[in-house]
């Protein structure tokens, strides 16, 4: 498959046949600026040893599935504003495909995944590496079929009954997610951006009652009530607001 219009809104894209983790090709390249500028990225349709949130596994049969890397280098975000970053990559993959899932419910579950209705199509994974650089890596189910799927609670654009355009959605991507660091690295705050009210609109997590996973393994439950203006989620449990900046995020029901 080609890719012209994502390689048109890369800086540099590299297509690969296989590969074992498109963030960790990129965290090998990222010291050659002039090489690997800001927005080069690297696809495979068969990554064979990727990764999750809390180093979890991410497998997928070959090509059933979208692996994308993205090398941001974001020396004019401000350090107290990077951790909006992953959050801008999961209202960019979000809003990307929505456009290819006309009349379905996408949004973000926080902190960056990307659901159609409640079953997750999209998992993001960002990491820092050096002073200025993040890179972003992102899964997308295409073609995987429902009984390929890793848990109920999954889906693909198969599933949903759509063939994805995976040149436009990997350009949409890109572009999106380079409009937001440009707009933070401008403004120099995910408020003063909008990139705040942005991923608060998508945001499928605000307004229900969740349970959060703690590091440590403690528990809690409450009603997700807002953002903070550093991107974390405000929970409110027994009358107190909680600021989560890390944990798994259970959607319970509507609040």
């Amino acid at each position: 498959m080609s890719f012209p219009h994502s390689t048109a809104a890369a800086a540099r894209l590299e297509i690969v046949a296989s590969t074992g983790s498109t963030n960790a090709d990129l965290r090998a390249l990222a010291d050659d600026e002039a090489g690997w500028p800001h927005l080069s990225a690297i696809l495979t349709e068969d990554q064979v040893a990727g990764r999750g949130r809390l180093d979890r596994v991410w497998t997928a049969p070959a090509g059933s599935a979208l692996a994308l890397s993205v090398l941001l280098r974001v020396p004019r975000v401000p350090v107290a504003e990077r951790g909006w970053i992953p959050l801008a990559a999961g209202l960019a993959m979000a809003d990307a495909i929505a456009v290819q899932l006309p009349g379905r419910a996408v949004g973000v579950k926080w902190p960056n995944d990307v659901l159609v209705g409640d079953r997750k199509i999209c998992g993001i994974l960002a990491e820092a590496t050096g002073s200025d650089v993040v890179i972003v890596g992102s899964g997308v189910n295409t073609a995987m079929a429902a009984g390929q799927l890793p848990v109920e609670t999954a889906t693909s654009f198969a599933v949903e009954g759509v063939e994805a355009d995976l040149d436009l959605l990997v350009a949409g991507y890109l572009a999106r997610l380079d409009g937001w660091i440009e707009a933070l690295s401008e403004h120099g705050s995910a408020v003063a951006s909008g990139l705040h009210d942005a991923v608060a609109a998508r945001c499928v997590t605000l307004g229900r009652t969740v349970r959060v996973m703690l590091p440590g393994g403690a528990d809690l439950v409450g009603e997700a009530t807002g953002l903070g203006q550093d991107g974390c989620l405000i929970v409110t449990a027994d009358g107190s607001e909680h600021r989560i900046a890390a944990g798994d995020i259970v959607h319970l029901r509507l609040a």
